[in-house]
């Protein structure tokens, strides 16, 4: 797991190997019971299948980095976030990984970590202000933007489409609809789009929906910003006599955003069209590597990774891994440009859960 980017600043004209181990650090940690550094991981929710996979791979990658684990769950909760990282804190853990839903309002917790001298990576969402040791995360620009040109080919560059956002006070949600919006404009401006507010709640996305299509019922695509809105979509598809095969002319044209196994049986049963596999198993395994880079005093620049991501310098002092998020499809091809993988592509994590 080295990366080819990772130096210290002292070191520019060292080759890449040598680079490498010439950051490592040699300070003493504290450790857990078992006598490894300990690290806090707070699980942002549990109600989702992509975040219960994130919570399984944790301790795998945990324990195969070498590490003592202490974990909670904030359940999409900025204050229980808060407070669980008082209880970090008091445990006396080297390191802390989270995933704060609320951008904007976790900067005075990061502000006291940082005080205090504890390194945290964010895993999935990056925060408005503050800093941390590494942001671990996909493009979620590029989520929306993979999203509307599948539907933009689908349709042909005509037509009406719903949008069914995530949460606005989180960089995801806005990340995605503002690349979805912008890439419409640009690329397709005869596709109308209906934006449709949910907060990430499956229940308020499924009930905008059915308004959409009574209103609307020449809407031909859907885009759900994540899984959360897919079996409440499916529902109402079904219930409108709107869920059929792609090769049926009523098809409405459905992309997702996670790569959950639901998700990729229903690209293989022809229930929705494509997803963007978000990777669940690598946000688990390198939340936990920089984890432990920090703690061993190791420092990274942008630029490529060996694990197949980028690193950028989104401001002054905040680093971002972007890890790999491709598009799936039940065919592979590609689509305005976007290349994508077959749904039962042996490499999508969504394919190899136990």
């Amino acid at each position: 797991m080295r990366l080819t980017t990772a130096l210290c600043s002292a070191a520019s004209v060292l080759t890449a190997t040598a680079l490498l181990s010439a950051c490592g650090g040699s300070g003493t940690t504290a450790a857990g019971s078992d006598g490894k550094p300990l690290v806090g991981v707070d699980y942002p929710r549990s109600d989702t299948d992509f975040w219960n996979s994130y919570i399984k791979y944790t301790p795998e990658y945990a324990k195969e980095l070498g590490l003592s684990l202490k974990t909670t769950n904030s359940q999409n909760d900025v204050a229980k976030l808060t407070a669980n990282a008082q209880t970090f804190i008091s445990q006396g853990v080297k390191g802390l990984a989270m995933a704060p839903q609320d951008t904007a309002a976790i900067a005075p917790t990061l502000a006291q970590l940082e005080a205090k001298k504890i390194p945290v990576v964010t895993v999935d969402t990056r925060p408005d202000s503050g800093k941390v040791f590494m942001v671990v995360r996909a493009d979620n620009r590029a989520y929306g933007e993979k999203a509307c040109q599948y539907l933009g080919a689908k349709l042909g560059g005509k037509g009406k489409v719903v949008m069914l956002q995530g949460g606005l006070d989180s960089i995801n949600g806005r990340d995605r609809t503002e690349a979805f919006n912008d890439c419409m404009k640009k690329s397709f401006p005869d596709i109308k789009v209906f934006g449709e507010a949910t907060n990430w709640d499956g229940a308020v996305a499924a009930q905008k929906l059915q308004t959409d299509l009574t209103a609307n019922p020449d809407i031909k695509g859907v885009y759900m910003q994540s899984s959360f809105a897919l079996s409440g979509t499916l529902q109402v598809l079904k219930q409108k006599g709107l869920l059929v095969s792609p090769s049926d002319k009523k098809h409405v044209f459905v992309v997702s955003n996670d790569g959950i196994p639901e998700e990729l049986k229903s690209i293989a049963a022809g229930k929705i069209d494509a997803t963007v596999s978000q990777p669940a198993d690598l946000y688990a395994k390198y939340a936990l590597y920089y984890l432990k880079a920090a703690i061993d005093g190791k420092t990274f620049k942008p630029g490529r990774t060996d694990h197949d991501s980028t690193i950028v310098q989104v401001r002054d002092g905040l680093l971002e891994d972007q890890l790999s998020a491709p598009l799936v499809t039940a065919d592979g091809g590609t689509y305005g440009g976007v290349p994508s993988l077959k749904s039962d592509d042996k490499s999508l994590w969504g394919n190899n859960l136990g």
